[in-house]
């Protein structure tokens, strides 16, 4: 049975955590994403994603999540930084892109849970002043509906 969620925020920041902060610090811009069911949003970006956890706070429904030099946090929602009613899906308007080293296992654990694809696999190359940056990109939704941009760069080229 989940710890009640704590409704202090000064307890819930105080709550006792396991893990330790990431081994290479802590990015400059890390979001933090209000799920509505913490051990749901864990299991898609565990298990699916291949992110690890580098600490959390159980009482708080809070993680901290790693993989590489990505970060993200995931807190339960609790009515502390919700500026509106949350309706799925969440993030509307926002696209989280996120490097990796290669798609092809994040897809084959997505295929493996049956998880459907928002857009499949496909390389893209971007106009980045008078080079083309190239990218190959699929995006998933997570259980509640924030998009995610999984990209494997391609490298640059010169004008086409």
């Amino acid at each position: 049975m989940p710890t009640p969620l704590l409704s202090d925020p000064v307890a819930r920041a105080t709550s006792p955590s396991t893990g330790h902060a990431p081994p290479d610090g802590f990015a400059d811009l890390v979001p933090e994403l209000s799920v509505s069911n913490i051990e749901a949003s864990l299991s898609f970006w565990r298990d699916l994603l291949g992110f690890a956890i580098a600490y959390d706070r159980p009482d708080a429904r809070f993680a901290y999540l790693v993989r590489g030099r990505l970060q993200v946090m995931l807190c339960e929602l609790n009515g502390r930084w919700e500026t509106a009613e949350m309706q799925r899906p969440f993030g509307r308007g926002i696209n989280l892109q996120m490097v990796v080293d290669r798609i092809d296992l994040i897809l084959k654990a997505l295929d493996g849970a049956k998880w459907p694809l928002y857009e499949p696999p496909n390389e893209a190359w971007y106009r980045a002043g008078d080079l083309e940056v190239g990218q190959r990109e699929f995006l998933v939704q997570d259980p509640d509906g924030y998009l995610i941009r999984l990209v494997e760069r391609l490298g640059t080229r010169g004008p086409s």
